[in-house]
């Protein structure tokens, strides 16, 4: 029998379609259901009161396929799942997923493969095919999705002018990115446009690795280290050249929120403050790191332990913590989401009702623009 992966691949094949990896198709194959079975939608309460949840960690699939099958970059072309064209079906079993798991909106965004090795003309087919797709799907349930989009930030302007359009033209309320591109930091002088339309724009950007793809030796042998270390290590070191480097200073308009708890920033910001303060290796910045995190950093909950949320929440605020479950890494192969998802925030000891429904969904709902 197949293992998950290669069911997934098989199916998505003979579809021939977009396709969504849903965690209802990822068990099928262990757990079949019937495919007009409709699950109940499950009501999120704090306080006695009902929660719009938002869920800003939430992946899919497009059909780019075609554009990029005769590049190799890493082993990999398109990430974890070779995925394509959206069919009805698919986006209901995804549905059925967030009925079951009281997720009442997700913000879309794409698999992380940036493709950032693509030519101008290329990299603006790739871009406008990811954009267009997510904007349909979420058009198509407006109520339940929002859209994210991707950008070529290998040139920048040209990522400038997507902006425009997406945001504009397709209801875009922000774009995820990687946390560099081509090894130059996001903080390089080449990308100040980008922060500046981004700031002009006022949308989300969403931090979010791509991983080391075995790069670094250290990272090399059990443990997948360069998910479980590499990752966060990638959105730490991209959020400290934004403070240290004076990009925050240049855009303080800017939102940006980092993936899987914001790195190991968000633990660790005593150090930088110290360093800000008593080094003489820190060139002068206008604020302790600690105060970007509390006015224009934001992270996902995805820490996985009470404890760990309980921490992130006092050193950051419960103004900066959204719900994010790596949908659909909570559930299939890499299981390196979080699948207890909105359970991940209730009662959890030190958060406050303000504070649970805050991040549950207000937060989001404000960042992204979504209306009560």
């Amino acid at each position: 029998m197949h293992n998950r992966r290669e069911f997934i691949r098989d199916l998505a094949g003979a579809m021939g379609g977009v396709f969504f990896v849903g965690c209802d198709l990822m068990n099928t194959a262990a757990n079949p259901r019937q495919e007009g079975q409709k699950a109940k939608r499950r009501q999120v309460m704090v306080g006695g009161r009902r929660v719009r949840t938002v869920d800003v960690h939430s992946h899919c699939s497009v059909d780019i396929e075609d554009l990029i099958k005769d590049h190799t970059v890493g082993g990999s072309r398109t990430g974890p799942f070779g995925a394509t064209i959206l069919k009805p079906e698919n986006v209901d079993a995804r549905l059925r997923h967030m009925d079951e798991h009281g997720t009442d909106i997700q913000a879309v965004s794409p698999v992380p493969s940036y493709n950032y090795w693509a030519d101008r003309d290329l990299a603006s087919r790739i871009v406008q095919r990811q954009n267009e797709q997510i904007a349909a799907m979420c058009t198509s349930h407006p109520d339940r999705f929002v859209p994210m989009g991707a950008l070529a930030l290998q040139h920048p302007d040209l990522a400038v002018e997507e902006m425009e359009y997406a945001v504009k033209k397709l209801g875009m309320r922000g774009f995820e990115i990687s946390p560099s591109v081509n090894e130059e930091p996001l903080s390089a002088p080449k990308f100040d446009p980008f922060w500046a339309k981004a700031e002009e724009l006022g949308i989300l950007i969403f931090i979010h690795p791509v991983g080391t793809q075995g790069g670094q030796p250290q990272f090399k042998g059990n443990g997948y280290l360069d998910n479980v270390v590499g990752h966060p290590l990638e959105t730490t070191v991209a959020l400290s050249h934004l403070i240290f480097e004076g990009t925050l200073d240049r855009h303080p308009g800017v939102k940006i929120c980092g993936a899987h708890g914001g790195g190991y920033l968000a633990s660790y910001l005593g150090r930088s403050d110290h360093c800000a303060e008593a080094s003489e290796n820190c060139k002068p910045i206008k604020k302790h790191p600690s105060e970007y995190f509390r006015q224009q950093l934001y992270c996902d909950s995805i820490v996985f332990t009470a404890e760990g949320l309980r921490h992130l929440v006092a050193e950051v605020g419960a103004r900066h913590v959204l719900l994010g479950t790596d949908f659909p890494f909570d559930i299939g192969e890499p299981h390196m989401g979080d699948p207890r998802g909105v359970d991940s925030i209730l009662g959890v000891a030190g958060l406050s009702d303000d504070d649970q429904r805050a991040i549950l969904g207000a937060n989001a709902s404000g960042l992204l623009g979504i209306s009560s």
